[in-house]
C-alpha cells in the first residue's frame, strides 16, 4: 500500500465532520431542538455523579457546557481519525465504529422526555453521510494505490492524488457550508426573541426600589440584580425557545380534577409581584451565585387548590421543556409565601435564558429544588415516588435556604486607610429573614451592622458597619442573626449535599 495512513486518518476527520454537520443541519430543519451532539452531551452531563457536576460549577461556571461539547468534539475528531486509518487495512472495522457512533447518538435523542422519533431524523442522516462519504473518499485512495503500484504510464500519479483532494477538500467545504446553514436554520431562538420583545403583558408593573434597601456602599453589589447579571445555572446545552402561543402546563398525578393551562389562560388570572432572592445550592461562603429581582406571575397556591391534591401528596415533580426535573415540596407551593409561575423580570417578559415564557419561583428554597425554568409539567406525588434531577446525584431532597452573609467591602486583599473602615456587604435568609449583621475584626467582639430596610422577608439585605483598623494586615469575617433568632453557624461545609455554610472572611491592609 503506497498511500499513507495520514491521508486515511485525513479522510475519516473529514468525512465525520461532515456527518455531524449534517445531523446539525438537519435538527435544525426539522426544528428539532438538540442535534445528536447536544442530545449526547446533555446525556453525559445527566450521568455525571454529583461531586463532578459540583467541581465543574466551580471551576467553568457558565463554561462547563462550552468546555464539554469542545471535549466531545476533540474526541470525535480523535476518533474519526482512528477509523479512518484502521479503515486503511480493515474497512468493516470503520463502518462498525460509524454505527455505533449511530446508536450512542439515537440512545441521547429517545432518551430525552416526549421524544417523537424525528429525533432520529440526523441521527440517520449523519449515518448516511458518514457511510456514504467515506465510501466515496476510500475508493479514491484506492484508486490512488493502484496507480501508485501500476508501471503503466498511462495513469498519472499526481492526477490521482489531485483527485482526492479535490473530494476532501470539497467535503470539508461541504461540512462547513451545512453548518453554516444549519445556524441560519435554526432560527428558533431569533423567533422566540422577537415574540418576545412583542409581548405586552398590560398588568405587569415596573420594579420601583424602596428607598431605605441600599446603604449606599460603593462597591456593595446593587440590591436589584439586573436580568443580564443573574447568575445562570441549568443542564441546557441548547435554551428551550417556546412560543407563548404554543406553551402549556399540565398539572396532574395526585389531584382531584387534571388542570392544563395555556399562556393566555395564565396571564388572564390574577398577577402577584414581588422582590425574591434567588440563590443557588452550589453558591459558597461568600459567593455570587445569587440575585434579587422583580417577579412577576401568577400565584400557584391558587393554581393546586383548583386541581385539589390528594391525602398523602408531599411533592410535586417539576419538569422543564428539556426534561430536567426537580421535586418541590408541596406545601412551599401552597403556603403563604409568594411562589409563583413567574412570566416577568424586572418588568420585562421573562429573558429565554432565564425561563421564558414562564418557569417556577418558589422563595425560601434553593433553585434545584423549586426554580424549574421552562416548566411544561407538574405532577403532584409523593417524594418517596420519585428521583429528580439532582438528588440522584446526592443533592438533598428539600432544599431549604440557609443563613447567610458575604462582604463586599472592602475586597479581599485590598489596602484602605488606616482608621476607621466601611466594611459592608449583603445577608439572605429567604422566607424567615434577617433581624442583625454583625462583624468581627481580628477575632474580636461582634459589631451590630445597619441594615437596610427591605420589603419582606424573602430578599436579600443590604448591610453596613465601621471597624477601627490600625496599620498592618487585618482579617474581618461576618455573621447574620435570623428573624427566628437563629445565629449563622461558623462551621465550615461544603455545598454538597444541602448547600455551604460558614462565616464569610475578607483580608485587607490598612495603611
Amino acid at each position: 500500500m503506497r498511500t499513507s495512513r495520514g491521508w486515511w486518518s485525513l479522510a475519516g476527520v473529514v468525512v465525520g465532520m461532515l456527518g455531524l454537520a449534517a445531523s446539525y443541519l438537519t435538527a435544525a430543519l426539522l426544528h428539532v431542538r438538540e442535534s445528536p451532539v447536544v442530545a449526547v452531551a446533555e446525556g453525559i452531563t445527566a450521568l455525571t455523579p454529583g461531586a463532578i457536576a459540583e467541581w465543574a460549577i466551580q471551576n467553568l461556571g457558565t463554561q462547563d457546557k462550552s468546555a464539554l461539547v469542545l471535549g466531545m468534539l476533540v474526541v470525535l475528531v480523535v476518533i474519526f481519525g482512528v477509523l479512518g486509518a484502521v479503515a486503511r487495512r480493515t474497512w468493516w472495522i470503520a463502518v462498525l465504529g460509524y454505527v455505533v457512533l449511530a446508536v450512542i447518538g439515537a440512545w441521547a435523542v429517545l432518551a430525552k422526555p416526549g421524544s417523537t422519533g424525528t429525533e432520529m431524523v440526523p441521527v440517520l442522516v449523519g449515518l448516511v453521510v458518514w457511510l456514504g462519504g467515506f465510501a466515496l473518499c476510500a475508493q479514491a485512495l484506492r484508486r490512488w494505490e493502484v496507480v501508485e503500484a501500476s508501471d503503466d504510464l498511462a495513469h498519472d500519479p499526481a492526477h490521482t492524488r489531485r483527485g482526492f483532494f479535490l473530494l476532501t477538500g470539497g467535503l470539508a467545504v461541504a461540512a462547513a457550508v451545512a453548518g453554516a446553514l444549519g445556524r441560519v436554520a435554526g432560527s428558533a431562538r431569533g423567533q422566540a426573541e422577537a415574540s418576545r420583545r412583542l409581548l405586552r403583558l398590560e398588568r405587569v408593573t415596573p420594579p420601583v426600589l424602596p428607598a431605605a434597601a441600599r446603604v449606599e456602599v460603593p462597591g456593595v453589589a446593587p440590591w436589584q440584580t439586573a436580568a443580564d447579571d443573574f447568575y445562570l445555572i441549568d443542564t441546557a446545552f441548547i435554551k428551550p425557545t417556546i412560543e407563548p402561543v404554543e406553551w402549556e402546563l399540565r398539572i396532574h398525578g395526585m389531584v382531584d380534577r387534571e388542570i392544563t393551562l395555556t399562556y393566555d389562560q395564565l396571564v388572564a388570572r390574577e398577577i402577584t409581584e414581588d422582590w425574591i432572592t434567588l440563590n443557588c445550592v452550589s453558591n459558597e461562603v461568600g459567593g455570587d451565585l445569587i440575585g434579587n429581582a422583580w417577579w412577576s406571575g401568577v400565584r400557584l397556591a391558587g393554581i393546586l387548590a383548583e386541581a385539589g391534591p390528594q391525602e398523602g401528596a408531599d411533592a410535586v415533580l417539576q419538569t422543564s421543556d428539556d426534561g430536567w426535573t426537580c421535586g418541590t415540596p408541596l406545601a412551599a407551593l401552597t403556603d403563604d409565601r409568594n411562589a409563583m409561575l413567574a412570566v416577568a423580570m424586572n418588568g420585562d417578559p421573562l429573558p429565554i435564558e432565564h425561563g421564558f415564557p414562564v418557569r417556577t419561583i418558589v422563595p425560601g428554597l434553593y433553585g434545584y429544588v423549586s426554580a424549574c425554568k421552562w416548566v411544561v409539567d407538574m405532577e403532584v406525588t409523593r417524594f418517596d415516588d420519585i428521583d429528580a434531577y439532582w438528588t440522584q446525584k446526592g443533592w438533598a431532597e428539600l432544599g431549604p435556604v440557609k443563613i447567610a452573609s458575604r462582604i463586599d467591602v472592602p475586597a479581599q486583599g485590598s489596602s484602605v486607610e488606616a482608621g476607621t473602615v466601611v466594611v459592608a456587604g449583603s445577608a439572605w435568609y429567604q422566607h424567615t429573614g434577617i433581624e442583625a449583621v454583625e462583624v468581627s475584626l481580628d477575632g474580636g467582639p461582634w459589631t451590630r451592622a445597619t441594615l437596610g430596610e427591605v420589603p419582606s422577608a424573602d430578599t436579600w439585605v443590604q448591610w453596613r458597619a465601621e471597624v477601627e483598623a490600625d496599620a498592618g494586615d487585618h482579617l474581618v469575617r461576618v455573621r447574620a442573626v435570623g428573624r427566628n433568632g437563629e445565629t449563622q453557624t461558623g462551621v465550615t461545609a461544603g455545598v454538597l449535599p444541602d448547600g455551604a455554610t460558614g462565616w464569610h472572611g475578607v483580608s485587607f491592609q490598612a495603611t
